[in-house]
């Protein structure tokens, strides 16, 4: 049975697997905001049982479990002796910032504006992180890239600071208004950027399963304090009330065990150049997934910078094509902590 069941996973291509995983994420955030509105007609003594911060965190807690079950035995295996000083600050550092402040800052956005908003300014990531790894690294980065991160930039800069409809734009209102979600967004997307380019120059030697599980529990236990110190102690008192619970049985096991390991899988076997490739569609179908869960019609705003941030996509992907191809790449594997990072900022949040 188990040998049939390693046959058909094999015969099933991985991109398959990495197309139903992005489908899923970019379907996160439009379904973060529907379950808070949700639980906001059911308060509990004037508190929202489906907090995004309950939200978070019971969603950190199913992404620790599919985490320890598939990367348990190297987790268990990895000598850690064989840190130094350096690299456990290090990795502490990209745990708390990639796996606690960012995420953190990300569901306060969602809060605050929405949720295209939240996935179009998270495009900042992308070129950003190409910016820093040439600049910090001095990676080299062809033409096609850099003109794909510059038109991408530019779309991220007019979907914050045009008018979000025609009338706005002809009498020269709401220019440079830009809320407090947006600032967040954007905070949040230049936090994983630096989370990205530390993971890049310290953090490669460090196994795949050892870093996604050190950095999911130390995030969940860093947000959690954190969430505690600043709203009070009874903050997380309806983390575990059975109508939360009701609706997270469906956030859980969905958006992130399902797609937690759909991802997974996909990552193991397939190379780079398809995972970098499919990822980079996550903000196309985050768009879809906010009108069609929350009928959330994108602003003029969002429709010039997103087609913007579309076309930069398109033309990095070109860029990224070709320098596999010269350098002989198109079929690596992801097998180096470095290599996560880099195809996991093109997709952006993930529900955890």
């Amino acid at each position: 049975m188990k040998l049939t069941r390693r046959l058909f996973a094999r015969s099933i291509p991985g991109q398959v697997y990495l197309w139903f995983a992005v489908i899923i994420f970019g379907a996160a955030n439009s379904v973060t905001r529907k379950l808070t509105e949700i639980g906001a007609e059911r308060f509990v003594d004037g508190r929202n049982p489906i907090s995004l911060c309950n939200v978070l965190f019971v969603g950190n807690l199913c992404a620790l479990i599919v985490l320890i079950l598939i990367y348990g035995k190297q987790f268990k295996s990895w000598q850690l002796q064989n840190f130094s000083r350096s690299k456990w600050l290090n990795l502490t550092l990209v745990s708390i910032i990639g796996g606690a402040i960012a995420p953190g800052l990300i569901f306060q956005a969602l809060a605050l504006t929405n949720v295209n908003n939240v996935v179009l300014i998270g495009r900042l990531e992308p070129p950003l992180t190409l910016a820093l790894s040439v600049w910090l690294l001095r990676d080299r980065v062809n033409f096609w890239e850099i003109v794909g991160a510059l038109i991408s930039f530019v779309g991220v800069g007019l979907t914050i600071f045009l008018p979000s409809s025609f009338q706005g734009m002809t009498e020269m209102k709401n220019y440079f208004s830009v809320g407090t979600g947006e600032i967040l967004a954007a905070i949040a997307a230049i936090i994983l950027a630096a989370s990205t380019i530390i993971g890049k120059a310290k953090l490669s030697q460090i196994p795949l399963g050892f870093f996604s599980i050190f950095r999911t529990v130390l995030g969940t236990i860093l947000f959690f304090f954190t969430a505690l110190l600043i709203y009070g102690e009874n903050h997380f008192m309806d983390a575990f009330s059975p109508f939360l619970w009701k609706w997270m049985l469906i956030y859980g096991p969905v958006i992130v065990v399902v797609g937690q390991s759909l991802w997974l899988a996909g990552l193991r076997i397939s190379s780079v150049s398809q995972v970098s490739l499919v990822g980079s569609f996550t903000p196309v179908i985050a768009v879809i997934a906010a009108y069609l869960i929350l009928w959330e019609v994108p602003t003029l705003a969002q429709y010039v910078g997103g087609t913007l941030i579309l076309i930069g996509v398109i033309v990095s992907q070109v860029g990224i094509q070709r320098q596999h191809s010269f350098n002989n790449l198109a079929n690596s594997k992801i097998t180096s902590t470095t290599k996560l990072q880099e195809v996991e900022n093109k997709v952006g949040f993930k529900g955890m």
